[in-house]
């Protein structure tokens, strides 16, 4: 009676028999766990790379005998040239085929991997990087896609909380992996640690995957030469900007200001064909849709914050605090923890609770945690932030899912490709511009603080004097009594340096809360979507 009750669903839902026939055209008998441990294990590799680095900048600099803010060239080349990616992947995939394209783009980011870290100069180093972050553009939607094409749509749900569970552990371990390896071996072990993850990659990508047949029959539209040129001259003439602006001094420069005119042309170039060209790479009609735009402009401020603050909470531990590469990777942790923490709890409520109540949760608790971190001092604790850090990651989680939820909510499946190339190439800028401000900033307000610091204790006043005297007698042991001064003045500059740059970090921590707080208000300019639609492309 079960078996007579059951088959007549079987064979007479359209929707379920095409799903099913779909599904078995890619796996071909394959184990679909398989297939999800091989997309699982590039993506994985991808997105450890965004975070291993970060910690490793100080010895990158120091190594290859740059200073800090051109360290983190390191961190804004390998987010734009990702960017540029993004756009064109779900092209390369129908002109070349998808399991083709994405086995060659792990061969890409494997072998630009090791470049990476056999690099002797840094703008070698950046060279590399540009390649690296070119070929794992593509990794994260390609795997998303096969993904759930792998699974029927009853067990979807447990394989994309595999996904999401994976792309949350590789930003836990990225710090703390890349600072052991810093410590043990050398920053470039940060590099070379991809290469047998990608070549493990490659052989169950080739040995467990196969095309769709859509995929083989597909026409494919003509490629965009002209809006493909001009994404590439808008975004490398603005990482050329974000990167040297701050060594220049920005626009005193004429060359910068040379480049800003082409990054303007070059942008204006690339609205025009994608909006008026015949089959543009990128669609930018699709911000007609309020939904969408607005939750663009809200993952553009996001990269902002979280780049930001993923690339400034390291530096400080390390610059002012005297952390290695280890432990500032163990003290920034827990922001991977909470994260974990928070996916069962989202994954619940995102079915439930409207997008925008998730989503002012998420901005507000981490526009307050962030705010918190500016109350930082050089006297801080291993443990003091350990919580505010364990709360950013519980409030990113409240984030990543809602904002695609309500940014797609209002959009049809066919538009969903074009939107998520957009989406993410949105949220690279942001984080590569994001990266450019904050290093900026903290340069600037550094010496900035210093003069205020300085106007206040002035060297013919009683307090400088005072710590002089005390500085000379707490040196005379060591330099004897008639030598003391100068190094006596240079311990007293060496805290004024550490005094202003920690006021430097405050700064940035609080103009980043400001931007949490912009974003909260911006989420109500978002339209009411029924929740529980799966969000497509965010990553």
């Amino acid at each position: 009676m079960a078996a007579t009750a059951t088959a007549p669903q079987d064979h007479t839902d359209p929707a379920h028999a095409e799903s099913a026939d779909q599904t078995a055209d890619l796996t071909r008998g394959v184990n679909p766990w398989l297939i999800a441990a091989a997309v699982m294990l590039a993506t994985f590799m991808e997105v450890l790379d965004t975070s291993i680095a970060a910690v490793a900048l100080p010895y990158i600099a120091g190594s290859l005998s740059a200073s800090n803010d051109e360290a983190t060239w390191v961190l804004t080349s390998y987010l734009v040239s990702n960017a540029v990616i993004l756009p064109a992947s779900n092209w390369f995939s129908l002109r070349f085929g998808r399991k083709r394209f994405l086995m060659t783009c792990v061969a890409i980011f494997t072998v630009a991997s090791f470049a990476c870290g056999a690099a002797p100069t840094l703008g070698l180093l950046l060279i590399f990087r540009v390649v690296q972050g070119a070929g794992g553009g593509a990794l994260q939607p390609l795997s998303q896609a096969i993904l759930l094409e792998s699974f029927p749509p009853a067990k979807r749900g447990a394989a994309m909380a595999v996904f999401a569970l994976g792309v949350v552990v590789a930003p836990v371990l990225g710090p703390t992996l890349g600072g052991w390896l810093t410590d043990t071996y050398s920053w470039r072990y940060a590099f070379y640690i991809n290469v047998p993850i990608g070549a493990a990659a490659l052989y169950m990508i080739n040995t467990y995957i196969h095309d769709p047949s859509y995929i083989k029959n597909a026409k494919v539209p003509r490629f965009d030469n002209l809006g493909f040129g001009a994404l590439i001259v808008w975004t490398g003439c603005l990482q050329v900007i974000l990167d040297k602006g701050q060594e220049v001094d920005w626009f005193a420069n004429t060359w910068i200001c040379w480049g800003t005119f082409a990054l303007v042309i070059g942008f204006s170039v690339f609205v025009w064909q994608s909006i008026w060209g015949k089959s543009p790479l990128v669609n930018l009609r699709i911000l007609k849709d309020r939904n969408f735009a607005v939750g663009c402009v809200l993952i553009f401020l996001f990269g902002i914050g979280i780049y930001s603050t993923t690339t400034v909470l390291p530096l400080f531990y390390q610059e002012l605090l005297g952390y290695t590469a280890f432990t500032a990777g163990l003290a920034v942790a827990p922001r991977g923890m909470g994260a974990i923490c928070g996916m069962p709890l989202i994954g619940f409520l995102s079915n439930k609770v409207d997008p925008r109540y998730l989503l002012t949760f998420g901005f507000g608790l981490f526009g307050l945690t962030t705010l918190y971190f500016g109350s930082v001092t050089l006297d801080i604790s291993p443990t003091t932030l350990f919580l505010p850090i364990l709360l950013t990651g519980f409030a990113l989680s409240f984030i990543f899912v809602p904002i695609s939820t309500a940014s797609y909510g209002t959009l049809s499946n066919e538009q969903i490709g074009n939107a998520s190339g957009l989406f993410n190439l949105m949220r690279n800028v942001g984080g590569s511009i994001g990266i450019s401000i904050a290093t900026t900033l903290l340069t600037r307000r550094a010496d900035s603080h210093q003069n205020e610091l300085t106007n206040y204790m002035p060297q013919s006043g009683a307090a400088y004097q005072n710590a002089i005297s005390g500085a000379q007698q707490a040196l005379t042991n060591q330099f004897g009594a008639t030598h003391t001064l100068v190094p006596a003045q240079v311990t007293l500059y060496q805290q004024l340096q550490r005094q202003a740059t920690q006021w430097s970090f405050v700064d940035v921590f609080r103009l980043l809360a400001a931007l949490c707080c912009a974003c909260v208000i911006g989420v109500w300019f978002l339209k009411k979507v029924k929740p529980g639609k799966p969000p497509a492309g965010a990553h």
